[in-house]
């Protein structure tokens, strides 16, 4: 079975995150995707960020209705920083035969791996998709950052769009639908006091709602 490890403050949960993993479960056919909020995230401010509790309930409350997507609160349990090492360790361990785990990453996210922790060991132990946003970053962007900060072992398979490498994961690259919505926009807009209906999913705006968050 292949599985898609997706991780993010989602504060909140928006519909830009959900449309773009529903693109990439289709395109790579991965049986299941799990959703693990951060609890302390170790590369974002903490400013206007929502309590983990309602982050994980934004992400749960979406899940729950949803074939083949799982809320995991896997970071909420381990203290400390939220390091994404220790979270595929923590996944593999529980998922021991018969799971390949992909992590999934934002173009952002993936352009700042350099400075997570033990990040050499992540290109070793599980393979990565990047999801590009549009057509702003392309292969070529890639290929210069794997080159010069990750391993001049990779070579691009243009076709597959895929990095290869004789000793390390594979780097996919998935060009997914550009979707103009943020959490901080929608941070913004509930300051305002203005609509975010049909940018999140029902239960996150009602939880927004009931828990007066962002204002």
């Amino acid at each position: 079975m292949d599985a898609g490890l997706f991780g993010g403050t989602f504060n909140p949960l928006h519909n830009g995150h959900i449309g773009i993993i529903k693109y990439v479960k289709q395109a790579f056919r991965l049986e299941k995707i799990f959703l693990f909020p951060s609890a302390t995230p170790p590369h974002k401010s903490v400013t206007d960020l929502a309590p983990a509790q309602d982050r994980l309930e934004m992400v749960t409350g979406w899940t729950g209705g949803m074939e083949g997507f799982y809320a995991s609160d896997i970071e909420l349990k381990r203290k400390g920083p939220s390091f994404t090492i220790d979270t595929i360790k923590a996944f593999k361990k529980a998922h021991r035969t018969g799971v390949n785990f992909f992590l999934l990453m934002g173009s952002d996210a993936f352009f700042d791996i350099t400075t997570w922790k033990k990040q050499n060991l992540i290109f070793q132990t599980l393979p990565i998709i990047v999801m590009l946003r549009g057509d702003r970053i392309g292969l070529d962007a890639v290929a210069s950052f794997i080159d010069e900060n990750i391993s001049k072992g990779y070579t691009l398979d243009k076709g597959q769009s895929k990095f290869a490498h004789g000793q390390l994961q594979p780097v996919h690259i998935c060009n997914v639908p550009k979707i103009d919505i943020s959490s901080t926009m929608i941070r913004a807009r509930v300051n305002k006091k203005l609509s975010i209906q049909g940018l999140v999913p029902t239960n996150v705006e009602d939880l927004i709602k009931k828990k007066d968050l962002y204002k």
